[in-house]
């Protein structure tokens, strides 16, 4: 248990820094970040397969790959970005935040109690609620499609929430499928649909590289391509298969606080108030979580 926790929470380490990438090269759009991070997601997991001649998958293994890349990375954040463009920021990242509740409580094993799950359920979404409802709304409500980026927002929730549900019995039901294998085919069927996903929205590969900062988004995709793609899949799948999937998705969380962390870094500043209570009810909804699974 103790392995799968800290996987989980080294996983939650290292997508936290995608929060962050986009404010490194704010010149760059969300989809080209995105769509170069899977790219390189997909660069490394081939190298990686060609270098140390793992199995390739079967058709069956490679069907399953392409649908859980779907669900969890590339059609996710499709999902999300046309829910943000409706609707805003604000309100599609609170029905986001609640991705680690949904995960708790469709994934509770059998023999857990309900009242079990509460404390972590209830200390969770405070800390959500207290991190989303801000006075700095971006007033999507007043948009046209306001509705309708709710329904991309959820269905962007749902999307994810599949994926880690699905992928959760996939390696649980394969034992002789390593985490490392597994990374490495999601990757490479993540790779090309980030490839679908950059000609259909992504900018002029001719412009980008015309930029000043292109260096620099090459080293950020890389960066989140290896390290928040490549890596943290291998340790969240060490965590779906020593885990039940309501204490993976209570881990979950630690994405949000380390993004909290990177970003109060980058801006050279401390928490507000309200900031540190959000911490600490995140905190104390994964401790809650991990005593309720022992």
């Amino acid at each position: 248990m103790l392995t799968g926790v800290l996987a989980g929470l080294t996983a939650g380490a290292l997508w936290g820094l995608v929060f962050v990438a986009p404010r490194m090269a704010p010149g760059f759009s969300s989809v080209d970040l995105t769509a170069g991070r899977f790219v390189a997601y997909g660069l490394v997991a081939a190298l990686v397969c060609a270098a140390t001649r793992r199995p390739l998958p079967t058709a069956r293994q490679a069907l399953s790959a392409v649908g859980l890349s779907l669900l969890g990375f590339t059609g996710y954040y499709l999902l999300l970005v046309l829910a943000i463009r409706d609707a805003g920021t604000e309100v599609p990242s609170l029905v986001i935040g609640t991705i680690p509740i949904w995960v708790m409580l469709l994934g509770k094993p059998g023999h857990l109690r309900w009242a079990a799950l509460v404390p972590g359920i209830v200390l969770t979404a405070a800390g959500l609620a207290l991190m989303t409802f801000s006075p700095h709304g971006e007033g999507g409500a007043q948009g046209p499609h306001y509705w309708r980026g709710i329904l991309w927002a959820c269905a962007s929730l749902a999307s994810w929430t599949a994926f880690a549900l699905l992928n959760a019995r996939w390696l649980k039901k394969h034992p002789e499928v390593s985490a490392t294998d597994w990374a490495n085919w999601l990757g490479l069927a993540t790779g090309a649909g980030a490839l679908l996903l950059w000609g259909a929205a992504g900018s002029d590969l001719a412009a980008m590289r015309a930029r000043p900062d292109a260096p620099l988004f090459l080293a950020l995709v890389l960066a989140t391509g290896a390290g928040s793609a490549w890596l943290a899949t291998i340790l969240w799948n060490m965590a779906s298969r020593r885990l039940p999937a309501s204490l993976c998705g209570q881990l979950i969380v630690s994405e949000t606080l380390f993004a909290l962390a990177y970003s109060f870094a980058w801006d050279g500043r401390w928490p507000s108030p309200a900031q540190w209570a959000a911490v600490a009810l995140f905190t104390a909804g994964i401790l809650a979580s991990i005593k309720a699974h022992r």
